[in-house]
């Protein structure tokens, strides 16, 4: 049964206080995230919520990212859908992008409601996960070394990170180096060239982001990075054009879902060269 409907719902912006009840709604709809994983997205973002009295009913966020902004985490608890809370979460965080292109990963049966509010699909990310099994990856190219990523690569890892996603990544990849478990780069002529993260996250870790130059260099350093969890639960998530798919469901990780990515304006391009082939998160790209 719905719940009734109060003379007027609190919306405000969202503080750490906040972050245990927020949990506990993605709890409810089944969603892995970790209390960590809400606390990083609350640090780098513009957080909302709505309140009935004392009780947290909904949450959205808009993290900046350069000209553009994601939108992630929308939503809102289940005893109180269909009274169009969703939607004024929705105009909080768009106020929050400013002038910024707003961005965002919605579900299939979701894209329709952000498609009435301007949003248009430029691309669709698969979900992967499973037990990690170490696959085959080939050799890389003649003069490309794989390697630890060291502190004296940030500048430049961050560089690539840009050039990959068409987004400002320097706040978002700042606050992975508090989480980072293990990363791996390729080098070519004492260059970095590709990098991959791997960090706890939801249910086990998570993959991301992967930069890479192409697929050969993609998969070496996914690989790279599975042999050094065998057996743990991993999730990835790639674009569905990257050439990843059947070779990670090959690896035990299963294509689970499928969103949809959308922008309300022209969305980010890759440059130099490089691309991204597995994002930071789907709340944040």
């Amino acid at each position: 049964m719905s719940a009734p409907l109060p003379a007027a719902y609190v919306y405000r912006p969202m503080t750490a206080t906040d972050l245990p009840l927020a949990h506990a709604l993605s709890v409810q709809l089944k969603w892995p995230h970790r209390l960590d994983d809400w606390a990083m997205l609350q640090r780098l973002s513009d957080g909302f919520v709505v309140l009935d009295g004392e009780r947290l009913i909904g949450t959205a966020f808009a993290c900046a990212q350069g000209a553009f902004a994601t939108i992630g985490l929308v939503i809102v608890s289940a005893d109180y859908q269909g009274q169009g809370i969703g939607r004024r979460l929705m105009e909080r965080a768009l106020e929050a992008c400013q002038s910024r292109t707003p961005m965002l990963n919605a579900t299939l049966a979701g894209a329709p409601l952000y498609a009435s509010q301007g949003f248009v699909e430029f691309g669709r990310i698969q979900q992967h996960q499973g037990q990690a099994q170490a696959p085959a990856a080939g050799p890389l190219a003649d003069g490309e070394v794989c390697r630890p990523l060291r502190e004296a690569d940030q500048a430049r890892q961050r560089l690539l990170a840009n050039a990959a996603s068409g987004l400002d990544r320097t706040a978002v990849l700042t606050a992975l180096d508090d989480v980072v478990e293990s990363s791996l780069g390729i080098e070519r002529d004492g260059q970095l060239c590709a990098f991959a993260l791997l960090r706890p996250f939801g249910r086990g870790r998570c993959i991301g982001p992967v930069v890479a130059e192409n697929l050969p260099q993609a998969k070496y350093l996914i690989a790279g990075l599975l042999a050094q969890v065998p057996g743990a639960f991993v999730r990835i998530d790639i674009p569905t054009d990257s050439g990843l798919s059947d070779w990670l469901e090959e690896a035990g990780l299963k294509p689970v879902d499928t969103v949809a990515q959308m922008a309300r304006g022209n969305p980010p391009q890759a440059v130099d060269n490089v691309r991204q082939f597995a994002l930071v998160t789907q709340a944040i790209g």
